[in-house]
């Protein structure tokens, strides 16, 4: 079977995820692709994507926020973070294990003087810390199979994206797994620079394939990959609106007293809200009215509040605070 080989230069997150369903559902070849993004965070299909991101940090850094085809937990990706992408024709799907995949990628690390190894949780480390987070999804015959690697990446960013409390989350989604990370840098006997990785690691798995074939892919490929960008992976109703069902509680402590709030939210908008405690009921209930309907969305409730600005002020409290009740 022929391998089609991909060196990916286009740096769009959402473009990026977008590449991968293309190739995966609309071609019957094998694909190996390399890519690398600008900084986002990734969430796994059947997650909660409020929950697993800082959204203050995220929307004061402009970091957009996507959800790929896969399962697994969040990442984070940035130009430091390289990530591969297989995509294989299988007779059964029982047939694949991740091993199949990370092996190679191990071997072309140990060529650079980098031990690498799994643990058993779809993950690869370097002396207990890890360096790649793998997931797979299955589409009729075929296995898209992709991971990260960490080679230079910002990791306060990371953390600081990432960094969530999850006991204001009530729901059945797929939360992700923290571990201690590191970067593949740190280890390497010569440094090199990420270009320099990215092309020595697509050059070496290339070399494993016994038909292997650098494509190049069409302008007709370019156009229906974008428009699969715009048209799924940068939606709102993808991105959020497609968590779970999820029941969202926080106290807020103010001058007044607590405060009490409660969300529930379904398809990523809000169907029930309770503010109670250290606030006067008529303004408990206005703003529990203007918030059914809306989405669950920092910019959408920052935008909402100040509608009632004058009343909440007047009883001692500010938009400010709550609004971060609701995140």
């Amino acid at each position: 079977m022929i391998t089609l080989c991909i060196n990916q230069p286009n740096s769009d997150p959402y473009f990026n995820l977008a590449v991968e369903e293309y190739f995966l559902k609309s071609f019957q070849e094998d694909f190996f692709i390399i890519w690398r993004s600008l900084p986002s965070v990734v969430v796994g299909k059947h997650q909660n994507a409020l929950a697993e991101i800082n959204h203050e940090f995220v929307q004061n850094n402009q970091i957009p926020v996507a959800r790929r085809l896969s399962g697994g937990g969040t990442v984070f990706h940035d130009p430091g973070n390289v990530n591969f992408t297989f995509i294989r024709n299988v007779e059964k799907i029982s047939e694949v294990n991740f091993k199949v995949f990370t092996v190679p990628v191990i071997e072309a690390l140990k060529k650079l003087g980098v031990e690498a190894y799994t643990t058993g949780r779809n993950d690869l480390q370097i002396d207990g810390k890890k360096i790649s987070g793998n997931a797979e999804h299955i589409h009729r015959n075929r296995v898209l199979h992709h991971g990260t690697l960490l080679f230079d990446s910002h990791l306060e960013a990371l953390k600081g994206a990432l960094k969530v409390d999850l006991s204001k989350f009530e729901d059945k989604a797929v939360q992700s797994y923290r571990s201690e990370v590191t970067n593949i840098a740190n280890y390497l006997p010569t440094p090199i620079l990420v270009e320099k990785f990215t092309d020595f690691l697509f050059s070496e798995i290339v070399q494993t394939f016994p038909e292997a074939v650098v494509y190049e892919p069409t302008h007709e490929d370019m156009e229906a990959i974008q428009k699969l960008s715009v048209e799924k992976y940068q939606t709102w109703d993808w991105i959020f609106g497609y968590s779970p069902r999820y029941r969202f509680t926080n106290k807020l402590e103010t001058e007044n007293g607590e405060i009490r709030i409660g969300l529930l939210v379904e398809k990523g908008l809000i169907t029930e809200a309770s503010i109670t405690g250290a606030i006067p009921a008529e303004i408990s209930k206005k703003i529990a009215e203007m918030l059914l309907g809306c989405r669950h969305d920092l910019q959408v409730i920052t935008n909402l509040l100040p509608l009632l600005n004058e009343e909440i002020y007047e009883n001692g409290l500010s938009t400010e605070e709550l609004m971060k009740g609701m995140f």
